[in-house]
């Protein structure tokens, strides 16, 4: 599939993007090299290949994990303690969101 310099136009206008025509022609290029290097894989045969739903299907029993063993938590106070700031049992942070 072939990008056009309309189609990054579009990307850039609904991603808030403001590109140079540089930055467009470079854009057009990349893009179209990725939707290549997809068409490329779509042409595999994967009939046989089994699907994979989880990595750990595929870990051998030495792999290194940690075991889930119950441990205790940080009890509240000593949380607090180590915070910039806290009020009433909470943490306090900056606000962030202005209205």
């Amino acid at each position: 599939m072939k990008i056009t310099r309309e189609d990054v136009q579009r990307v850039a206008t609904l991603a808030h993007l403001d590109l140079t025509s540089e930055e467009q022609a470079r854009m057009e290029k990349d893009l179209s090299a990725i939707l290549g290097y997809i068409d490329q894989l779509s042409e595999l045969d994967t009939l046989n290949v089994e699907p994979m739903t989880r990595t750990s299907e595929v870990m051998q029993a030495g792999d290194p994990l940690r075991a889930d063993e119950p441990r205790p938590c940080l009890d509240r106070d000593s949380a607090l303690q180590a915070a910039p700031q806290a009020a009433d049992g909470f943490f306090r942070v900056p606000k962030v969101i202005v209205r």
